[in-house]
């Protein structure tokens, strides 16, 4: 790798870093459902990606190990904390943004 290469890296992850704390201080607000009606990518997906990347550099990771490193707590916890049930209105505009995303 090359300098520039490390310096990338750096600055990925600390934007990464960033993103996560937004989402766990200033927004837990926020719902996945939202998120994924939104971005098309939620917390969990940011888990899922998490894992992939470690497993990709030989590290073993569970989907539980994955989320509690994004979450910043055990998902069951966040979970009864923070999310709320999805109304009809998000569930009819999760299945209208999956169609559109999946074009």
């Amino acid at each position: 790798m090359t300098d520039h290469d490390h310096e990338t890296t750096a600055i990925e992850a600390a934007v990464f870093r960033r993103l996560r704390q937004h989402l766990l201080e200033a927004r837990p607000d926020v719902q996945n459902i939202d998120l994924m009606i939104l971005a098309g990518f939620c917390r969990n997906c940011l888990a899922d990606w998490y894992r992939e990347a470690a497993e990709a550099r030989g590290i073993t990771m569970t989907r539980d190990e994955a989320r509690e490193a994004v979450y910043g707590e055990p998902f069951a916890q966040w979970k009864a904390t923070h999310q709320r049930e999805a109304t009809p209105e998000q569930l009819a505009a999760f299945e209208a943004a999956k169609r559109s995303h999946s074009d």
